[in-house]
This record gives C-alpha cells, structure tokens and sequence, in this order.
C-alpha cells in the first residue's frame, strides 16, 4: 500500500529552507515529494502536521554491530590482534544484527551505518555499508566492501608495540610494502589474461587490496593527527587510490592542504576529554572551520565510542559552535552518505531514493525534541 505523509515540516538536506509538503511512499521508494500531492488509490494517509521530517541519519564511520552493547572485551569483534595487516577481513562476516546498539540507532534516526575493523592494524579489512534494521546483514547491505581500513598513528604502535611496529614510520612503511606487492600481484595477473599457468600463485591479502588499486573502494584512513592526515595523503597520491580520512581531530590544523585535496572527511567523535595525546587538539571547532573552508565534512560518533543515537546532539554541538544549521544536517545526512558511497539511495528526502526518514515534535537538533518515528524503504520501524 502506497502512503502519503501529508502536511509535514520537510527538511530534505536539499534545500536550506525547511519548507510544509507531502511525501509519497511506494514499493520502499519516495515516489514524489512536494505540495498537495494527490492522494488517489490505496494510500494510507498519514497527517504530519505539526511534525518535522527529515532524512534517515547517516553513520560514516563506527564499530556498531562489531563492539556490542555490553558485550566486553570477549564479544567484540573489530580488532584481530594476531597480525597487523588483515586486508582480507570483511566486516559482513562478524556484524551482528540482533545486536541492541541498532536498535539505539534506529531509536535515534539513524537509518544507513557504515562500520568495520577498528584502529589497531595497519590495514584491517573491509567495512560495510548496511541498514539499520534486519536479521540477515547481507539482505540489510547496500554495500557489503565499501572501504578499505587503514590506521595510522598511536593504536598501531600501541596494539603492535611486541609484534614489530614501534614507530608511525613502521606503520607507513608497512602499508606501502602491502601496497606495493598488491600492484605486482595485479599487474601479473592482468598480464597473464586467461592464461591459468602464468598467474600468480594466490594470496588472500593481495586479493583483497585489488579493489583499492583499480579504484573499485577507497583507503578508509584513520589519522587523527595532523602528520599522520599529511602521511595517509601522500600515500593515497603514491599509488593512485581513492582516500577517505577518518576521525581528521587536527585537520584544523592543516586547512589548506585538506582544501587542495579535496577529499571526504569524517570528523569525530569529539564528545568527551582528549584520552590519549593524538587527541590533544580536539574540538567541536574543528568540524566547523573545515565546512567553513569549503571541505566535505561529515559527523561521526565512532560508535559505541559516543552512544550511536547521539549523532544529531553531535551535529547539535557543531551548530553551537557555529556551524550553520543546514551545514550540520547535511553533515549526518547527504555527505556520510556521498562519503560511504550511497547517495544515490539516501541521505536526502527525493524522488527515486528509499524511503528512509523520520518524523520529529521539533528541530532534530533539540535535546528535547522526540523522535516520533524512524521509517526505513517505507516501513516504520521504530
């Protein structure tokens, strides 16, 4: 059955102006979106006046489904601390959808989440980009390998310190050397074509980083500090690959080499006391001197870092520091979505993408405001 959310407050991420219309759902689509849309046929009709409707939020970066609720050190599942270069690990195999940090994102707006391998290794593995509601990740995946994780700075030292890794030189030179025997690995096997005898032989690690190379995913970097930003960009342009940067707390700190760079960013989370030194120079003005400066900007909560179904009290701190209201909306709805790769299917309220929004008492930003209910490919699921 076809609905029709009638008179509501629109604040579709498009426009900077919120502004009163309809939203037309059908088969999981927004079939339109407008003014006295018609309501003719089966159509439940559903009066939103006097609500506020926005995208569903967007989860950029986290852990969700991976470090549980109250699971503890034996149910995580994010870290492999048995070697420090894990390409071949894919989120999809551990995410755990029954898990009650989902539904805290759904209870909290959040509709789209990308989560994988923590910070530990210098290359962890794939993350995933997923719904937040299912029992099955690979039917709640619109993404299964939307990027590939690396980490630079002070958890590789830390978590490697007895297994080789002491400095963030050892961790750069081990992600070149990894990416190095990758682009030989490919360049073999693109030379032998179909040739089975003159293939390399296979190795599951190399493997995983070909999509990296052939521009299929990007390096998910987290880099907190400004040189190791600086380090994750010069190795991005070494070997051509597509870069996202994580986390990026003293970004501030390099603006205009983020601007000429020009790529996504996914500032967080900053909730909390700077609790190791990279973090010394964390703040909410970071997020807003960036937009600022023209830098496609995205907010995280680095779940359960900050408690997923915070993200929009995050974006709330960003508009308290002076970022503009819009600016922050699009920060956790459209740009994680472009950062992930899924803005052809969410992220703003328009024709043709799923029907994934909810429905508010007031601004989403307010402490006070409710969230009256969350609605992924058209059904209300909280």
């Amino acid at each position: 059955m076809k609905k029709l959310i009638q008179n509501a407050r629109i604040h579709d991420a498009v426009h900077a102006e919120p502004w009163v219309g309809d939203l037309l759902v059908e088969n999981g689509k927004i079939a339109a979106i407008g003014a006295n849309l018609a309501s003719d046929g089966d159509v439940e009709i559903i009066d939103a006046s006097g609500m506020s409707l926005y995208p569903g939020l967007v989860e950029a970066h986290g852990h969700i489904g991976l470090d549980g609720w109250a699971v503890g050190y034996e149910g995580q599942d994010y870290n492999e601390y048995n070697d420090p270069i894990t390409p071949q690990l894919r989120a999809i195999d551990a995410i755990n959808p029954f898990d009650e940090s989902l539904k805290d994102a759904v209870r909290g707006g959040v509709t789209t989440l990308c989560t994988g391998p923590g910070s530990s290794n210098v290359l962890g593995g794939t993350f995933a980009a997923f719904k937040s509601v299912g029992t099955c990740i690979d039917d709640m995946c619109l993404i299964p390998q939307a990027a590939m994780k690396c980490a630079f700075g002070e958890n590789p030292k830390r978590c490697y310190r007895e297994k080789g890794i002491s400095s963030r030189m050892n961790t750069a030179a081990k992600l070149r050397e990894m990416l190095f025997k990758a682009r030989e690995y490919m360049e073999k096997l693109d030379a032998a074509g179909n040739d089975a005898a003159k293939k390399p032989a296979f190795d599951i690690r190399l493997e995983a980083l070909l999509p990296v190379l052939r521009g299929q995913m990007p390096l998910k970097a987290h880099a907190h500090q400004a040189n190791d930003i600086l380090t994750a960009l010069r190795i991005a342009r070494e070997f051509g690959v597509r870069l996202t940067l994580e986390h990026v707390t003293e970004g501030a700190l390099i603006v205009d080499e983020l601007v000429k760079a020009d790529v996504p960013l996914a500032i967080g989370p900053t909730f909390g006391q700077p609790s190791k030194i990279e973090l010394q120079n964390k703040s909410w003005q970071t997020p807003v001197i960036l937009n600022a400066a023209g830098c496609r900007v995205s907010i995280i909560t680095d779940s359960p870092v900050t408690q997923q179904s915070h993200l929009r009290f995050c974006a709330a701190m960003a508009i308290a520091s002076g970022m503009p209201g819009f600016d922050a909306l699009r920060a956790i709805t459209i740009n994680p979505a472009r950062h992930i790769g899924v803005q052809d299917r969410v992220g703003s309220l328009q024709a043709g993408k799923d029907a994934d929004f909810v429905l508010t008492d007031g601004s989403i930003f307010e402490m006070q405001t409710r969230i009256l209910s969350t609605w992924i490919d058209g059904k209300r699921v909280y």
